[in-house]
């Protein structure tokens, strides 16, 4: 086979990132990069919903103060 479509060149690649990044970011990392490319694909094909869009965030309790601490 030619280029790097083989299984030998994509076992490489796996074992090259998972030294690189590690087994606690690589599926964090495929799902940034999954959505990414989801997201992309809905703004190229100009499919997204707008409801989903308009709709406000509803938080639930009070804001939580970062600085404060709980004992």
């Amino acid at each position: 086979m030619t280029g790097w479509t083989s299984p030998t060149h994509i076992v490489l690649l796996l074992l090259i990132a998972l030294l690189l990044f590690g087994a606690k970011r690589l599926p964090e990392i495929g799902r940034s990069l999954g959505s990414g490319m989801r997201e992309f694909k809905d703004s190229v094909g100009g499919s997204h919903k707008p409801e989903e869009l308009a709709s406000p965030v509803e938080t639930t309790g009070a804001p939580r103060d970062e600085h404060e601490t709980t004992v």
